[in-house]
């Protein structure tokens, strides 16, 4: 045999075909996703709450929506309000001025800080990025103040060493900023990727399996009605969906140590979300044969930028946010941040991702009742079964 006979073989051409279609679809789906980091930071939500009555208050307020690199501010909420969007990422950072902030700030007082609050149980960009923010926020504004405070403060070289000392002090530490963080996520980048990794470790088992097992259905054709093969291939999903949880969240307890009361919670979601990637992923090989595990592979690399473990939907480009609305990856991975570090329900993201899975049961449901035509020993089968109830 050739060399060239076994480049045209079906094995060859199929490999090299993988290799050029997985190489460009990887690049252009990553690529472009990615660039959105730092360009669409500005796209974050944010609020700013100024209680203070007093000129400083306002003036750092109208300071901060002039100089902030962020498009929408909010600044007519609570900060009871703010903080419950927050907890809920709808808001990316909370900056609250107190009451007494002009008070304390005119009589050198650093009890009163302005909180700059942060949400780290989400997209890890959005915390890295804000804390970035912050800083240099806290920095130029412990310089102004500073200086307004030197200024008012009388002085001169005959002041005695001592009251120097507490003069300087006290123009040092004009304003201190109070960085405030709910919903902290253990050190270590395993606590902040778990809920991703939980995901598509889901998610890929379950789009391989959907491949094998839709396999199995077609081959199996003529030796069961094609309803009570569809029900085998569920049921066997499910098996493989309890069995590899149990496994995966072993493995996630062993290495990442959560809290012991989240186990069933987590397994729980773990089994959920192989059943529904399960069925997302199956429609397509329903739908085409083999040609759909070409499909899904884009559409699962997309779904690890639209997700939200690394952004939120308002820094992604149009299509990768379509697809975080479609996505049963996105709904887990925030159910998962909700479950492990948040302080709100998962419960809307459940539901969601049940949905997505529902949909996709009952597409997958109609392609085998209208696309897979009964087999002539299957027809067969049902006048059999018609005879005998006739007679």
């Amino acid at each position: 045999m050739k060399f060239t006979q076994f480049l045209k073989s079906k094995g060859a051409i199929g490999a090299i075909f993988m290799g050029v279609f997985y190489a460009i679809a990887m690049l252009g789906i990553f690529l472009p996703g990615y660039a959105a980091i730092p360009g669409n930071v500005d796209k974050l939500p944010i609020a700013i709450v100024n209680d203070d009555a007093g000129a400083y208050g306002a003036k750092v307020a109208d300071q901060l929506q002039e100089n902030l690199p962020f498009k929408k501010i909010e600044t007519d909420l609570t900060n009871n309000q703010a903080l419950k969007d927050l907890k809920k990422n709808d808001l990316s950072l909370v900056v609250h001025i107190p009451k007494t902030f002009s008070t304390d700030m005119q009589n050198g007082k650093t009890s009163s800080s302005i909180d700059f609050t942060i949400n780290e149980a989400g997209a890890s960009v959005v915390s890295s990025t804000m804390k970035s923010v912050i800083t240099e926020i806290n920095n130029q504004l412990s310089q102004q103040f500073s200086q307004q405070t030197a200024q008012g403060v009388l002085m001169n070289f005959n002041v005695p060493e001592k009251q120097a000392a507490k003069l300087a002090e006290k123009i040092e530490t004009a304003y201190v900023g109070n960085v405030v963080t709910i919903n902290e996520v253990p050190g270590g980048m395993n606590n902040n990727m778990l809920p991703m990794f939980l995901t598509m470790a889901g998610y890929v088992g379950a789009m391989i399996g959907a491949m094998q097992l839709v396999g199995t259905f077609k081959s199996s054709r003529g030796k069961a009605s094609k309803t009570r093969l569809f029900f085998y291939v569920q049921l066997t999903a499910l098996l493989i969906a309890v069995v590899s949880s149990l496994l995966a969240a072993g493995v996630a307890y062993l290495v990442n140590k959560p809290s012991g009361d989240l186990f069933f919670g987590l397994l729980g979601q773990q089994i959920l979300n192989y059943m529904v990637c399960f069925n997302f992923t199956a429609t397509l090989i329903f739908l085409v044969g083999e040609g759909g595990m070409i499909l899904n592979l884009p559409i699962l690399l997309m779904q690890t930028l639209s997700n939200g473990a690394t952004l939120t939907r308002d820094m992604m480009y149009l299509p990768y946010e379509w697809m975080s609305h479609i996505s049963p990856m996105y709904y887990s991975v925030q159910a998962y941040f909700a479950n492990l570090y948040g302080s709100i329900s998962p419960g809307p993201y459940i539901w969601s991702m049940t949905a997505v899975g529902a949909i996709a049961l009952l597409l997958n449901i109609l392609i085998v009742a209208i696309v897979h035509k009964s087999s002539p020993a299957e027809k067969a089968d049902s006048i059999d079964k018609v005879a005998k109830i006739t007679v």
